[in-house]
């Protein structure tokens, strides 16, 4: 973002998902888990095992007697398989935890984004009032000097100018917080030096209906894949939990030479082992069911609490956006008329300058309110697309809405 004039949003999302070290996290913990796989799915290795008999060694008597023996161990078939299909499931969750990590830095970008608009906005709501409420001033001063008013106005200017300057310290404080915020997010210095945001933003659109937001948000959560694919590995390790049933089988070779007859000193054979330890399996068993079973309970209270938030912050989002339309189309031109109406009046001697000041007062108060809903939109909107699962779909217009297929 070196070099750039005003600080966009999309530029900023892009870097922070590059450079935020959260996502080197899950990025690695799933690199790890893919790893599982060629692990769990191999063989043990061969075992090779040497004996001999020392007190044969030298003697007239004996041949030398050793014993030469490799083995392997082989799994009951379906068992390796099972393995792998863990650590795949496993591995697939993990990555779907990328995705959730994605979405959680972009909503995190655009809050932080919008609060340092927001701070800049308020900013200069500021100057432009304290250089209006100077005029104020300069008006009653002038009537002051002129024994038309008391001085009563100019001080009551004053006390109204050190508050907008108190003001301004707060907000050069939150301008600070904003920045560093942002610049935690890019991972570099808290104190980093940034563009300042855009003038305006994008005009507030009406939002998808709720129940299709529900449905989306349902099949592109990746929260709720990560559930479902460890409720596929709960799966897989209750099938590999009931083949514990089945041996598995040692092949075993041999060469014995402590046998003096060399027909007998080649030797093939197995080991399997016996499970009689039934109620042990048994309760593997019934514990890889339990688990599997919590992992669907789970999958379902996910989709209860991504329907109830979608709702919720589908509610937010209306609501915002009719508040900030309230704000841009009736309070805030009512406001700048009542201003005007009663700083004429008090040049004209008709309006006493508290109702002026007082005027001039609702008007910061609504300026400020108003960008504060325009951001609240915003920042709702980014909390919606976050549970949605990525940015929302455009509501077509009555012109856009294709005509049905022939039958």
């Amino acid at each position: 973002m070196s070099g750039q004039s005003e600080l966009q949003l999309p530029q900023l999302m892009e870097q922070v998902l590059a450079r935020n070290p959260s996502l080197w996290v899950t990025t690695a913990a799933w690199r790890a888990a893919a790893q599982r796989y060629p692990q769990v799915i191999s063989l043990d290795d061969p075992m090779f095992g040497l004996m001999l008999g020392p007190g044969s060694w030298g003697s007239d008597e004996v041949n030398s007697a050793y014993t030469l023996e490799a083995s392997q161990k082989l799994p009951w078939p379906g068992k390796r398989q099972l393995r792998g299909d863990v650590a795949l499931a496993e591995a697939s969750a993990a990555r779907f935890d990328i995705g959730d990590t994605r979405l959680r830095l972009v909503e995190a970008a655009k809050l932080s984004f919008f609060d340092y608009y927001l701070v800049e906005r308020e900013l200069e709501v500021n100057d432009r009032n304290t250089q209006i409420v100077q005029e104020f001033r300069d008006t009653a001063d002038a009537k002051y000097r002129a024994n038309q008013v008391t001085q009563q106005d100019v001080l009551q200017a004053d006390v109204d100018l050190a508050e907008l300057r108190r003001r301004r310290f707060e907000l050069e404080r939150s301008r600070v917080v904003a920045i560093a915020r942002i610049n935690t997010l890019l991972h570099r210095q808290a104190d980093y030096p940034l563009p300042d945001p855009p003038a305006s933003l994008p005009p507030t659109d009406e939002a998808p209906p709720a129940d299709l937001l529900q449905q989306l948000a349902i099949g592109r959560r990746p929260d709720l894949a990560a559930i479902d694919a460890r409720i596929r590995a709960e799966q897989a390790n209750v099938a590999l939990a009931a083949r514990e049933f089945y041996p598995d089988v040692e092949l075993v070779g041999r060469y014995d030479a402590f046998w003096q007859e060399e027909p007998l000193r080649p030797m093939v054979g197995m080991n399997v082992n016996v499970p009689i330890q039934r109620e042990r399996r048994r309760a593997a068993v019934r514990e890889a069911m339990f688990r599997a079973n919590q992992r669907r309970a789970e999958f379902e209270q996910q989709i209860d609490t991504i329907r109830n938030d979608v709702q919720a912050a589908y509610a937010r989002v209306v609501e915002s956006r009719r508040v900030t339309e309230l704000y841009r189309q009736t309070l805030l031109p009512v406001a700048e008329q009542n201003v005007e109406s009663a700083r004429a009046g008090y040049v004209a001697a008709r309006v006493d300058f508290l109702r002026l000041i007082e005027a001039e007062r609702q008007l910061i108060s609504l300026q400020e309110a108003s960008y504060e809903a325009e951001a609240d939109y915003h920042r709702r909107l980014a909390e919606l697309e976050r549970l949605v699962g990525g940015p929302l779909p455009q509501v077509p217009s009555n012109e856009e809405v294709p005509a049905p297929a022939p039958q």
